[in-house]
């Protein structure tokens, strides 16, 4: 059975790899389960300290995969669990992050990230919205940032996303935020986490439900449909112009 999340343990940090590089690490139901599953084993492990989530291949994430997608539920259960798991959660790119990927690294704690790492939330660009991922995301987010990403789709590098609040420091600050985590007690660390996203959690229980059925309302609209379908098909939708 192929394995999409993988796990590697060093001195008190595990590492949870997104590894679907065939589809671009697309959030399809099977890969969401797993990542599930793995947070769940870290946050009841006293020996994890804390939870690095990065990726094998070029993207961390494509969003959600049309094909086989995880109900928005079950994603916004996974969002919830990352920003609620008692231990801290790095987010570490060096790739491209579409869409749901984003809503990944909104969850996160601290997120860094390597030069060659770009973003762009392109729901707009398939008939929909970011609806779901605005509960890690809008918390987070500079505005006027927010509002040029979230309407045009366009592709931002590093320097754009460190701007929007979107990424904490540069890859190469990771080593030593590591070893401040390491050195911190988990005790502390808990608590901490609490206090930094208590606000996060307060937009999960005003907005969830209607986000997810928003969500649900624009995926089943025909402009939903020829977005994704000429998405598939490798095309310019019929309302390019």
């Amino acid at each position: 059975m192929t394995t999409l999340v993988t796990s590697v343990e060093e001195r008190g940090i595990t590492t949870l790899a997104l590894d679907s590089p065939a589809t671009r690490n697309a959030l399809s139901a099977t890969l969401v389960t797993e990542l599930a599953d793995a947070l769940t084993a870290c946050g009841k492990d006293p020996a994890v300290r804390a939870v690095v989530l990065t990726h094998t291949g070029g993207t961390f994430s494509a969003g959600a995969d049309l094909k086989a997608p995880p109900s928005p539920y079950a994603f916004v259960d996974l969002l919830r669990q990352i920003v609620e798991l008692p231990k801290p959660v790095v987010g570490h790119v060096t790739g491209h992050v579409r869409a749901g990927g984003l809503g990944l690294l909104g969850a996160c704690d601290i997120v860094v990230a390597g030069e060659a790492a770009d973003f762009a939330l392109t729901e707009v660009r398939i008939g929909v919205a970011p609806a779901v991922i605005s509960l890690t995301l809008l918390p987070k987010l500079e505005p006027r940032a927010a509002a040029r990403h979230y309407l045009t789709g366009e592709r931002f590098g590093v320097p754009e996303a460190m701007a929007a609040g979107l990424v904490t420091d540069t890859e190469a600050a990771l080593p030593g935020i590591l070893d401040s985590l390491r050195a911190a007690s988990p005790q502390g660390l808990r608590e901490a986490k609490r206090l930094v996203t208590a606000r996060v959690l307060e937009t999960f229980e005003r907005d969830a439900e209607d986000l997810v059925q928003r969500s649900a309302t624009l995926f089943a609209s025909a402009e939903a449909r020829e977005g994704m379908t000429a998405f598939l098909e490798r095309r310019d939708p019929a309302w390019r112009l």
